[in-house]
Order: C-alpha cells, then structure tokens, then sequence
C-alpha cells in the first residue's frame, strides 16, 4: 500500500504473491508464469511482456509472503525458485516474510531484520484496523480492556499474540474475567484454529499428536524447566524432554534414532507452527513469553494434583502467577488454600517471640471498635508493628486488598484534611504516625510527631509530646518516645527481633498476601474454607 500511493518505492510497481497459494497452484508453474496469471486475472493486456520489462528493468518490488505456511513437501521446490528468480532479476527489490523459527536457510543478497514489538500506540492503530469494519466501537473497548490489565497488555506488545487477543475479543467482546481461560482460549487458537483458519496443513510427526497432548508436552517441558530456573535451556534439554514424553506414548517408535529424529521435528514443529517455544539464540531456547511459561507450568500441577511441591515456593516472587493461574484452573480451590494458609503459620508456628508479637497484633486490632473485617486491621497493625525494622508500605496492597484502602487513603491524605469519619481512621493515624516518628531520619524527626499530636485528644500525652518535640533527637529521645508510645497507645514495642525471626516476619507478610491475592482471584471457593481462613488471619497459633 506505502508503494502504491508512492510513499516507498515509488519508482517501483508492487507484485504482492502469498507463497502457499504460489506453492498449491495447479501445473506448479514458475514464479514469473504465477505472476502473469495473478495479474492477468486482474484484466489488462499484453500481461507477460508488461512484467518481463518491469522485472528486467529492476522496477518490481516483489513481495514474498509467509514461507513458514508452505506444506513440507513444496519447502525446497519453492526456496529454488526463489534463489533463482531473485538471483535472474536482482536489480528488483525483493522481501521475504517468514516466522523466525521456520528459516533453516539463508540467501546471501538478503538482509535480515526482526519484526519489532508493537509499542501503546501501534498496538491502538492495529485494534483500530481490525475491528473497522465489523464493529469501530469495539476497538475502543479493546483499548481500554487492555489498558485495565496489565499482564494481558503486555501480550499485545506482539504482533502475533495481538492477533490472538483480537480474535478472542472479536467473539465475545471481553476478554475472560478468569485470565488462565484467556490463555486457554488463546492457545486454543494458537495450537489448533490458527493454521485451520488459513487452510495450512501440516506433515509432521507433531501433526500427529492430539491438541490435548500437545498441551501435555508443553506443560511438562515448562514445569521441569521452571522448577530448575531455566527460562532459557538448550536444544538437547528440549529435545530430550520431547523423547521422555513421546516415548510413552501408544504408537511410539522406540528406535533410539527415531526418537531422536522425532524429537528435533516435533521442536522444530513446535517452534515453527505457533511460536510457542523460540530459539533466542544458536541452540538456546524459551517459551516465546513467561506468560504462556507460567501458564503451563500451572496447567502441569492442576493435572496432577502435585499442590505439595507448589507450596514449597509460596516465599518465591517468581512463582506468585503460577499460584494465581493454579487457583483459577482448578474446579474447586479449597485444598490447595488450605495447604497454603497451613504453610503460612508454619513460618511463625514454633517461635514464641514471634507468636507475642502476633497476640500484641491480635489485642491493638481487638481494642478498635470498627465496621471493617478484623482480619484488615490485624494487617495494618502487623505493618505497624514490624515498621521498626522493615518500613511502612504506603501504597500496601495486602491491605487495600482486605478492604483497607480507603483507610490508608484518607490517614495519608491526613496532613491537608486533619479529619476522620471513623475511630479505626484516627486511631491508625496517630499509630502511624508516631511510628513514622520513632524510625524517622535522625536529622528531622519532629515532622510526624507534630501531626501526631494534632490527631491526639488526650490534653497529657499532647503535653508530654510537645515537650518532647522541643528536645535535641538523641537516643534517650527515641526511649522517651518509645515509652509514650507503649504506655498510652500500646505500640512502638522493641520485640528484638533477630535477623532469622525479621526473615522468617516478611516470609509470613509476603505468603500471606499472596494467600490474599488468591483469595480475591476468580478461584472457586468454599464459603465456609473462605471465611476460615480470613477470619484467622494475621493471629497468633492456638497451642
């Protein structure tokens, strides 16, 4: 289109041919013969002599498009005829299109260049053009859709799983609310519709394996490679994980050659049919995004029920999607809830310091008439609490999470409102600040302390506050504080936690906010499991 309306190559004449329909045209004639007909079907006379003018005096430019979409046993007719062509007109201007992992060739006139992803506003023109003609409204509910999910979004970055989202939203308008059947539906395309949908056969050995089992193949490489670490592995980890799958199969050839044989054509396939495994370089590969990595790795464990060995990565940041994916895919999730809320006490189960800091956590929250859960004001107290040796988090999703946002909201906004519409807002407000002043920048302490005070009815501790505020900051003024604090608002303990126990306080944090995160994940759920285990949040073990 750029060259027709002159704005690329516009001393050249565009000849644009899909290679698969090149490949599968009747008599198998030559590029130049193909040419003629597709233009002569367009009307016009003297067809063959116009286009062996052009093409002699280097005015083509000659489009060559989808080479990976050729069936196998056309592969090396097509990729002779293209060096010959190429090599008889080269003054022309020549592209070839093709999926990365389908090039096993190489033209030595030819540049190779890398389709690059799609940034926030390409990604806006393609959603545009896609859905101009059937439906314009939808391409800006598309737009906005992904702007509301971050983890999708970054899907679209590529041209070809922006394809996959359009057609999953062209059908239903949404996207799933539950993101692993985004995943599936997307794979579903990838693994199955996506070559049916352009007619593309394909002769592999991997064209024999079921959808299901091409799942299962996947699932299993992603679980062994993650456990590992292994985002990227080698071609022969691959391929030897290929060999342990297919080998159990029925109808498996045990020929140790042919499984090899096999294995390197079903990578291969893999790679070249849906680009669901990349080689990122010379015999080095990855899924082609840690999305569909997690995703299968996920798929893995729901299929065997193996929820022990994921919980054994609940402290683990790079597990946390694999655990929201496991949650959403499995038909009820209470067992695995369980086992995670088990796994979090357990961190804290057998050290008594660390259960008197959770009793201290449980009777603040306890002495604070509120409407919001219990469990929400044990975790801002437990923030509170540990700020002495890990700082407050103020944007803390656990607690927004748990139906504290608005609190945080209005007690961070405090120092222009200076008011509250709830005990809970003014009682977490004086706290924190107070235990913003306890473990404030030696040099300017007195900030918090002086809106700490504002927030404070009692006329004797604003009175023991305002004579503190006046003294130099020394160490005797932090135990001067800290007593204040104990005394008069129960906070501000030193528990002398040692750097096991504060490892062992953020474990407990991290795991239970992923539990949360879970919990508030389209997971199916019990009532009765949900409520158990909200409501024994954040408090001490019963021995």
């Amino acid at each position: 289109m750029q060259c027709i309306e002159g704005r690329y190559q516009a001393n050249r004449v565009p000849i644009f041919i899909t290679l698969k329909d090149f490949a599968e045209a009747p008599k198998k004639p030559d590029i130049l013969k193909f040419i003629v007909q597709l233009l002569s079907s367009c009307g016009g006379t003297h067809v063959g002599a116009t286009v062996e003018k052009l093409l002699k005096q280097g005015k083509a430019f000659v489009l060559l498009d989808g080479l990976d979409e050729v069936r196998e046993e056309d592969t090396k007719r097509i990729l002779r005829q293209i060096r010959e062509f190429s090599d008889l007109f080269h003054t022309n201007q020549f592209v070839i299109t093709c999926r990365i992992a389908a090039k096993e060739y190489t033209y030595q006139s030819f540049t190779e260049v890398e389709m690059a992803d799609f940034d926030e506003k390409q990604i806006a023109i393609f959603a545009q053009n896609w859905f101009q003609l059937t439906d314009p409204v939808k391409s800006q509910r598309f737009i906005q859709k992904l702007k509301e999910n971050k983890p999708i979004q970054e899907l679209a970055s590529s041209p070809l799983l922006l394809t996959l989202l359009c057609l999953v939203f062209g059908d239903s308008g949404d996207f799933p609310a539950n993101r692993s059947e985004l995943y599936q539906e997307g794979l579903d395309v990838l693994l199955k519709k996506w070559d049916a949908k352009r007619n593309i056969e394909r002769d592999q050995v991997y064209k024999n394996l079921s959808l299901q089992r091409k799942e299962d193949l996947l699932s299993q490489i992603a679980l062994t490679t993650f456990e590992h670490k292994n985002y990227f592995f080698k071609q022969k980890m691959a391929e030897a994980y290929i060999v342990e799958f297919i080998c159990n199969l029925r109808d498996a050839d045990l020929d140790p050659e042919a499984l090899k044989l096999d294995s390197e054509a079903v990578l291969k396939s893999i790679e070249a049919q849906h680009g669901l495994l990349v080689e990122r370089a010379k015999g080095i590969y990855s899924f082609s995004h840690l999305t569909f990595h997690e995703y299968f790795v996920a798929r893995e464990i729901v299929a065997n029920s193996d929820y022990e060995t994921l919980i054994e990565h609940i402290t683990e940041t790079r597990w946390r999607e694999v655990f929201l994916l496991t949650v959403s895919m499995m038909r009820k999730s209470n067992e695995l809830l369980l086992l995670m809320k088990q796994k979090v006490n357990s961190f804290i189960a057998r050290d008594e310091n660390l259960q008197k800091f959770l009793y201290w956590v449980n009777q603040k929250a306890l002495s604070i008439q509120s409407n919001y859960k219990p469990a929400a004001i044990r975790a801002i107290y437990y923030a509170i609490g540990f700020s002495s040796y890990s700082p407050i988090d103020y944007n803390n999703e656990l607690i927004k999470n748990l139906d504290l946002g608005r609190i945080l909201d209005k007690v961070l906004d405090s120092h222009i409102a200076r008011k509250f519409n709830d005990g809970l807002e003014h009682n977490v407000a004086v706290d924190l600040e107070l235990a913003l002043s306890l473990n404030y920048d030696p040099h300017s302490p007195f900030f918090n302390l002086s809106v700490a005070i504002e927030f404070i009815d009692k006329s004797e501790v604003r009175h023991l506050l305002e004579k503190l505020r006046k003294q130099t900051y020394s160490q005797a003024w932090v135990d001067q504080l800290r007593a204040i604090m104990i005394e008069y608002r129960n906070i501000g303990h030193d528990w002398q936690f040692s750097n096991v126990q504060k490892d062992l306080l953020k474990q407990y944090y991290d795991a239970n906010k992923l539990l949360v995160d879970c919990l508030n994940s389209d997971c199916y759920i019990s009532r009765e499991v949900r409520q158990e285990i909200e409501d024994s949040l954040f408090l001490p073990i019963k021995s």
